[in-house]
């Protein structure tokens, strides 16, 4: 976090709030009452992923080497109690670099420098503050974030309920999730016995005996279900037709998808600081697992997040690639516009190291799928799949041939979502609450759909996937369905990626032979684009598909402009003996040998064989300037061989 210093105090820019649209402050929050705040502490060791190389480390690892330094803690203590304020020892934690102090808010207001006031927004009571939050210059360099001085709530569940009133046409059809699985191709193959799924809930609950008659109509064991407190939250069931259902929605997927798999929930209160603790909870707990993969079906438009909120969470989620767990997240049920006025993506959908998951409306006919087109209901007042263009986190590399859409601001671009499935509530999943039956639908299956998935991939392949969007995005062509009819809103389908459905729904078939073949831990590629590479807008209009040609045009002088500055050509080349790949800016191989680096699309290695004719024998094709997997959107991507030096851009 950077930091802004006046006399003896500095204060964090990122940490600024201003009035939220519409609250109303309704007077000064009471000085006696008892609040807590964690403070997230910077890393003992930057997190360097790309120098990771795509090698999951360990728990005890991670902790030593990019957990909090334990003379920080010490430091931060003696700022505690100096402030009169307690640490609460059994929530803080190393490893999560989270240190918990605990007080009277006029203590707390005299410790971080701000004035918590109660305000009213949309019937939610709830406290914050306006400005910056600063500390004595002593302590502040040791901070990343402080969080839990604002507990308005910090998201939505992602769920959509089946109305005949709203939603036309009618009920197509609705699914069980293991129908859902099957149509998708998923691997039956395999049970996922040992391994935990993590599912984060801001709130609601389940009750066991719903669980069990579910999953025995199902012919199904019941999975082990294990509640997490966080922060206080627990599993307190009591809203069937609000975040009870959320949770059932979750557990359920996952549950009768990825059979055999512990079930651990993490129940956490619905705040930033709740959000927060949860995942970095789930990330390292040890006790259940820890999972090889979490759920996250709540957001809320980046929007209403400060930038330091962003920027901690976001780095979180770079801790579970580098521990090689998966996030998978809802994009949101309210179309381009996540519920706000212009378009605007939901977080924490849009953080570049998890896997968004946006919404189709699936037909099938016997055991196949006859249709699948964008999910869309907002004409009869129902929802749409979340999607758009990030206006903070910047378009990451693997992203970098997708052809996103321009950025709303000079600092974002990461395209929103990056994988789809079934989502519509006219052709739902069916699930059990409160010993009722009912057909949802929303982003929120989406995201246990994908991380069910995952976790019947790593046990195949035996062992974590952890991070996989730049293989995915690689092998889009070979992995997914493509959907290329519908809209979300100000954006519509198209063929390859596009901010309706991402890459499309999954072929489980496909990816799993995918991934089956992959090598090493996880992913390796620079984790941040320093180049937008030229491509389309996704929508339909005369105009945009002229711009769509200049764009293309431009996309191709790009890659001869790189080839030439690289002394290479661009050419396709056998990777492994599993897939087809772009590759960039080769060098002359003039003595024919072949040279292993790593591209930075993909988590193989390449190898580069000279482009003369006497080589071409060694990869079996004529090499192909122009093409790449044989995918029409995706062009040659230069491998980061040639991003060592960023000068050269």
């Amino acid at each position: 976090m950077s930091l802004q210093q006046s006399e003896s105090r500095v204060s964090f820019p990122k940490s600024v709030r201003r009035a939220r649209p519409g609250e109303t402050m309704t007077g000064k929050s009471d000085a006696q009452r008892v609040i807590s705040v964690s403070i997230i502490v910077k890393r003992k060791n930057a997190l360097n992923l790309e120098a990771l190389g795509g090698r999951h480390v360990s728990q005890v690892e991670f902790a030593e080497k990019y957990g909090a330094d334990p003379s920080a803690f010490e430091q931060l203590r003696a700022f505690a109690h100096g402030t009169g304020l307690a640490v609460d020892e059994g929530a803080s934690s190393l490893a999560r670099r989270t240190i918990v102090m605990r007080g009277p808010i006029r203590k707390v207001e005299q410790a971080f420098g701000v004035t918590l006031n109660e305000y009213q927004r949309e019937g939610k009571a709830y406290f914050s503050y306006e400005g910056a939050i600063s500390m004595d210059q002593e302590y502040a360099d040791l901070v990343e974030a402080v969080l839990g001085l604002d507990d308005h709530p910090a998201a939505q569940p992602h769920f959509r309920l089946y109305d005949k009133k709203k939603i036309v046409p009618a009920l197509d059809s609705s699914f069980n999730p293991p129908q859902v699985a099957q149509l998708y191709g998923f691997p039956t193959d395999v049970t996922v016995k040992g391994q935990t799924i993590g599912i984060i809930e801001l709130g609601g609950g389940y009750k066991p005996s719903d669980l069990s008659a579910y999953f025995t109509g199902l012919g199904i064991v019941a999975p082990k279900v294990t509640a997490v407190s966080v922060d206080g939250g627990t599993n307190s069931p009591g809203d069937p037709n609000g975040p009870d259902l959320e949770v059932a929605l979750d557990i359920e997927v996952a549950g009768s998808i990825a059979t055999g798999a512990n079930i651990a929930v993490y129940f956490t209160p619905n705040t930033t600081r709740g959000f927060m603790d949860a995942l970095t909870t789930a990330l390292h707990d040890t006790a259940n697992g820890p999972p090889s993969v979490i759920s996250i079906s709540w957001g809320s438009a980046e929007s209403n997040y400060s930038a330091q909120d962003l920027t901690a969470f976001d780095d979180a989620c770079q801790s579970a690639a580098a521990l090689g767990i998966t996030i998978t997240v809802a994009s949101g049920d309210s179309g381009s516009s996540d519920g706000g006025s212009g378009n605007h993506v939901d977080f924490p959908a849009s953080s570049p190291y998890v896997l968004a998951c946006g919404g189709t409306a699936l037909t099938a006919s016997g055991s196949t799928i006859s249709q699948e087109v964008v999910w869309n209901d907002q004409a009869s007042g129902g929802g749409a799949s979340g999607g758009g263009v990030s206006s903070f986190f910047e378009l990451p590399i693997y992203q970098s041939n997708a052809r996103v859409p321009t950025a709303p601001t000079a600092q974002g671009g990461r395209g929103v979502p990056d994988v789809a499935g079934d989502a519509s509530p006219a052709t739902g999943y069916t699930v059990s609450v409160d010993g009722q039956s009912g057909v949802v639908g929303g982003t929120s299956a989406v995201a246990p759909l994908w991380a069910a998935l995952i976790a019947l991939l790593n046990q195949r392949r035996g062992g974590n996937l952890g991070f996989l969007n730049s293989t995915l995005y690689v092998n889009a062509e070979a992995g997914f369905r493509d959907i290329t009819e519908g809209s979300n809103g100000s954006y519509s389908a198209g063929t390859g990626w596009d901010p309706c459905t991402g890459l499309g729904s999954p072929d489980g078939a496909a990816l799993s032979q995918i991934f089956a073949s992959t090598v090493g831990g996880g992913d390796r590629f620079s984790f941040r684009s320093r180049v937008r590479t030229p491509g389309r807008r996704h929508d339909e209009s005369p105009a945009s598909r002229d711009h769509d040609r200049h764009r293309k045009r431009a996309a191709g002088n790009y890659r001869d402009r790189l080839a030439r500055r690289h002394g290479g050509c661009f050419y396709r080349l056998r990777v492994r003996s599993t897939a087809w790949i772009a590759s960039a800016g080769r060098q002359h191989n003039r003595s024919g040998q072949r040279t292993e680096h790593h591209c930075m699309v993909s988590s193989w290695p390449c190898w580069s064989v000279a482009c003369d004719a006497t080589n071409q024998s060694q990869s079996g094709r004529k090499p192909d300037r122009d093409s790449a997997l044989g995918h029409r959107q995706f062009g040659a991507a230069p491998c980061s061989k040639f991003f060592s030096n960023n000068s050269h851009f």
